[in-house]
């Protein structure tokens, strides 16, 4: 094996980690490195063999006590030399002395597992276009007393602390460009001023995709959903399989399961957040 150097990944090395998310089936948004960059500038590492690079993972810091785990991936030529796990052990590193999430897929999760990784829960990807007439059947509205406004409309604070509920730490950079990339569509849903749902539809080479999807209940994830969604579009929804009313939602909107992978968690339990808010996740690459 060929002496393995690690470092920070630069701008460009972070558009080539997305194509090779993209070359894994794994389809991620166009412009998903903006936001994830700012959630941790040095958290996103590229292992090179004589100045190519040759593998990748991130290791994204949130806070003092949470971390996550993403984009493990080395280049089918060069698998099975070591590569990987080298750069694994350095992400860990980074990571050390916090609880750490990834969300594992199927053939990886042995391997997790040796690792410490224990198994939460399933995150199911839904995929296909929503039945004829349903975003014009949202028609911009929700459930008696729910309103939907443009999610950029709302005060930037509550919004974040409405994330709050739903992820194990703040994240206020990278939401603020979740929220505003280009292409980028947010939909919140208000009850007497207080936000009780909101989502983000992000587009991909595929179609799109749609996350976070929170809601206090499954018509107002409906709702906000209806309010994101184009008529005839291809959209994706990665649904966490303990959340019943999420999967029965995706099913009512005639969707199909099209991808599985495990939510894991090492270095302490999972951290508690609200699940049942959760229809889906933000991302599967930051958690």
């Amino acid at each position: 094996m060929s002496d393995l150097g690690i470092s920070a990944a630069s701008a460009a090395e972070l558009l080539m980690m997305r194509q090779w998310a993209s070359d894994e089936g794994w389809d991620p948004g166009r412009s998903d490195m903006l936001a994830f960059c700012a959630a941790d500038p040095s958290g996103f590492l590229v292992g090179r063999v004589d100045g190519s690079p040759i593998a990748c993972c991130s290791g994204v810091r949130y806070g003092r006590e949470y971390g996550f785990l993403g984009f493990y991936i080395s280049r089918p030529e060069m698998r099975g030399q070591g590569y990987g796990i080298a750069l694994w052990q350095a992400v860990m590193a980074h990571l050390t002395e916090r609880t750490i999430g990834l969300d594992g897929v199927v053939d990886q999760q042995d391997n997790y597992r040796k690792s410490g990784f224990k198994h939460a829960f399933n995150h199911i990807r839904y995929s296909g276009t929503p039945h004829a007439g349903f975003a014009a059947a949202g028609g911009g509205g929700g459930p008696a007393g729910v309103v939907l406004v443009d999610g950029r409309t709302v005060p930037f604070r509550q919004v974040a602390e409405y994330d709050r509920r739903f992820f194990p730490a703040e994240r206020e950079a990278f939401l603020a460009l979740w929220v505003n990339l280009p292409g980028h569509r947010s939909v919140a849903a208000l009850e007497d001023g207080e936000l009780v749902g909101f989502g983000v539809l992000r587009p991909t080479d595929s179609g799109a995709r749609i996350g976070p999807l929170y809601a206090a209940s499954d018509g107002i994830a409906e709702a906000v959903v209806a309010g994101l969604a184009t008529p005839g579009e291809e959209v994706a929804i990665d649904v966490p399989d303990v959340n019943a009313a999420g999967v029965k939602l995706v099913e009512k909107l005639g969707l199909s399961p099209s991808f599985e992978c495990a939510r894991m968690y090492a270095g302490g339990p999972p951290p508690y957040v609200d699940q049942a808010g959760i229809f889906a996740t933000t991302t599967l690459e930051l958690g």
